[in-house]
């Protein structure tokens, strides 16, 4: 089967494993679009080309790059005639201009399409946004859905296709693996934050919850953001200052490395009106490196930790403060959390994994036409 899969994502030198993943199953002719860089914001996420191996990759330039609804890609029908693709993977949410753009090159050649989805609120676009979701929807033979509830929101806005379960990419379990360094063993209780500074990732519960933690503790809060001024304020405001560490975002290699450094990661999401967490990526880094993990209750938090790690209510402190109270004192749940989180990532979360799921649904695709 050729299939052409169109990722901006991809840029990211790590999400290209599935990639690789992908290229080595039965049957596969694997050609993969990205973007020179992906604009987040003021930085350029410059392409990264580290696992290249066994797929044909073209980078093609990208027109109104960062603009996530209305970026689409410049020279995509000369990559169509050249691959003359059988299915296409568009790995865009289906009510931005670049799918609509990949759908109508798929019409035109009559090859099959899918598309990728983390939406998990129920949200209504004004035109011509709206007018993209509806074609893209008509015309997809399938859609791959990140978390639970995103299959829930294309149900409730008509959507009727084929729908499959999958994350958009896993973690390779020989870099992210236990790897304590010996001077943790005398160090004080580590917990970590990893992620974006904003004020809906309740980092900020983070902090009232240790700011009553009894015995001895650090806390390593990683990332960048606006929200940073706000919280190293109510750092100090919480006399916090000699046991908070501030680091800025790390390369994506050097994660494995700082996940082994925590005794206990923690993500303390908020769900508001325009947001609620899609995946987490960071709990399966984590959990892979068997670090235990403690996540909130919003959005597919839950989900992916089921009992691999420890829920407490979103935004509840006191509840939070509990929980680590209970990983300070017990090593031995902190390694059973550490051994059911690496093996709910060996069984449902590696790159291999998620490409083997994506493999069977490009068959089942062209085997039986909309039927993922």
């Amino acid at each position: 089967m050729r299939v052409l899969m169109i990722s901006k994502a991809c840029v990211t030198g790590m999400y290209q494993r599935k990639l690789e993943e992908l290229a080595r199953l039965p049957g596969i002719d694997l050609h993969v679009v990205v973007p020179p860089y992906w604009r987040e914001g003021p930085r350029r996420l410059l392409l990264e080309k580290v696992y290249t191996a066994g797929y044909n990759l073209y980078v093609v330039p990208m027109a109104l790059n960062g603009n996530f609804h209305l970026h689409f890609y410049l020279g995509l029908r000369r990559v169509f005639d050249q691959v003359s693709p059988q299915l296409v993977h568009i790995d865009e949410e289906p009510y931005n201009l670049a799918t609509f753009q990949a759908m109508r090159l798929c019409q035109l050649r009559g090859a099959k399409a899918l598309f990728f989805t983390w939406q998990n609120l129920l949200r209504r676009y004004p035109f011509p946004f709206s007018y993209f979701e509806r074609h893209n929807f008509a015309h997809a033979a399938c859609a791959i859905a990140g978390n639970q509830e995103a299959v829930q929101v294309l149900r409730a806005k008509g959507y009727t296709g084929a729908t499959e379960l999958i994350p958009q990419f896993g973690v390779d379990p020989e870099l992210y693996c236990k790897n304590r360094p010996s001077t943790q063993l005398d160090g004080p209780f580590t917990i970590g934050y990893v992620g974006r500074m904003v004020e809906e990732k309740g980092v900020q519960v983070l902090l009232r919850a240790a700011a009553e933690l009894e015995g001895e503790w650090s806390l390593r809060l990683i990332g960048d953001g606006p929200y940073l001024p706000q919280l190293q304020a109510l750092s100090s405001q919480l006399g916090l200052d000699r046991r908070v560490v501030f680091q800025a975002r790390l390369p994506s290699q050097d994660m494995p490395h700082q996940l082994n450094g925590l005794d206990v990661l923690v993500l303390p999401s908020l769900t508001r009106p325009h947001w609620k967490e899609q995946f987490g990526r960071v709990l399966i880094e984590a959990m892979a490196c068997e670090v235990p993990v403690v996540g909130s209750s919003c959005g597919e938090i839950p989900n992916l930790i089921a009992d691999a790690g420890e829920i407490f209510p979103e935004g509840d402190a006191q509840a939070l403060r509990y929980v680590l109270t209970r990983l300070m004192r017990s090593s031995d749940l902190r390694a059973e959390l550490g051994r059911r989180g690496r093996a709910r990532v060996l069984a449902r979360y590696t790159q291999r994994q998620i490409a083997l799921d994506t493999h069977k649904v490009y068959t089942s695709v062209l085997q039986h036409g909309t039927d993922c």
